[in-house]
C-alpha cells in the first residue's frame, strides 16, 4: 500500500465496466481517480454506460455527468481517448471509426507499449457464451447481480460503522463457486487465445468485473477490473512496465509492477 502522489503521470490507463447509470457505479471515487491521474492515453474499456440499466429505469445523477465531463476535458488538454464499446454500451457500436467530443470509438485497438509488445484491447463480451447466445439470460443474471450489489451496500455500510474496509461479497463468491472460477479461467484463456491468433504479444480487456494480470501460454492476459466494486485500473509506466491499482482513495493497493517479458516468465 502506498499514499498517493498529489497527481500521477502515466503513459496509459485502462478503465471499464464503470455502469454509468446505475446506482451501484462508484462515480466519485472514479472522479477522485481522473484528477489525481494523468496520461497520455486514456483507453476506456466497455460498458462504461449501462444502457440495459437506463431502458429499464433512468438514473443519471450530477457525478455521473461528472464523469463524462472530466474525461472530455482530458481529451481537451491532449489525452488521447479510445472507447471500445462492451455489451452494456452496446448502442456506441453503431458509431465505431467515429469521434465524439475527440473520443475516438473503435471495435477494438492495438496499443504499443514503451518497451515495443503490443496488447489487444478488447471488452472481450464475445467471448462470454451467455452474452453472445443467450441475451435473456445476461439480462437475468445482471439483475440478480444488481439485488446482490445492493445486499453487499448495505453490509457494507455496517462494516463501515465498525471500522472495518470494504469488502466484496460477489468477488468472495466468484471465487468460492466452482461454476464462476471455471467460467473466470475459460474466459481468460479464450481471450489470450485471440491474442495470440492476432500474433500479438497480449491483451487488455474487462467485463467479468475480475481484476487480474497473469501469463497465459506465453501471452500477456491483463484484466483491468471495474468501477462498481474493485475500483481497479491497468496503468503503463513510462518505462513500459504495467500494473494493477485498487483505488482507496487516500491511498493505492498495488499488484506487482510488470514488463510484458517479465509476467511471461513467471
Amino acid at each position: 500500500m502506498k499514499i498517493n502522489s498529489p497527481t500521477a503521470k502515466y503513459r496509459a490507463i485502462w478503465i471499464s465496466d464503470i455502469h454509468l447509470g446505475t446506482r451501484g457505479c462508484k462515480a466519485g471515487k472514479l472522479l477522485d481517480f481522473l484528477k489525481k491521474n494523468e496520461s497520455e492515453f486514456l483507453y476506456l474499456v466497455g460498458d462504461i454506460i449501462d444502457g440495459w440499466r437506463l431502458k429499464r429505469s433512468w438514473y443519471w445523477p450530477q457525478e455521473h455527468n461528472d464523469v463524462v465531463q472530466k474525461i472530455l476535458r482530458k481529451v481537451r488538454k491532449g489525452t488521447k481517448v479510445v472507447f471500445v464499446p462492451g455489451n452494456h454500451d452496446e448502442f456506441a457500436r453503431e458509431y465505431v471509426d467515429h469521434h465524439f467530443g475527440g473520443v475516438a470509438v473503435m471495435d477494438h485497438a492495438v496499443h504499443v507499449t514503451a518497451d515495443g509488445k503490443r496488447l489487444l484491447v478488447i471488452h472481450g463480451d464475445e467471448f462470454d457464451v451467455v452474452v453472445k447466445y443467450a441475451k435473456w439470460l445476461a439480462i437475468l443474471g445482471d439483475s440478480a447481480y444488481t439485488i446482490l450489489l445492493v445486499i453487499n451496500s448495505w453490509f457494507n455500510k455496517t462494516r463501515e460503522r465498525f471500522g472495518r474496509p470494504y469488502w466484496s461479497l460477489s468477488a468472495y463468491l466468484k471465487l468460492k463457486v466452482k461454476n464462476a472460477v471455471k467460467f473466470i479461467a475459460e474466459y481468460e484463456t479464450a481471450v489470450a487465445k485471440a491474442a495470440a491468433v492476432a500474433n500479438l504479444d497480449g491483451v487488455v480487456c474487462g467485463h467479468i468485473h475480475h481484476a487480474e494480470m497473469r501469463d497465459i501460454d506465453g501471452i500477456l492476459y491483463c484484466n483491468d477490473g471495474d468501477w462498481v466494486e474493485s475500483c481497479s485500473a491497468l496503468v503503463e509506466h513510462h518505462d513500459g512496465r504495467l500494473e494493477l491499482i485498487f483505488w482507496l482513495g487516500s491511498e493505492i493497493l498495488s499488484e506487482p509492477q510488470l514488463t510484458a517479458d517479465a509476467a511471461c516468465v513467471s
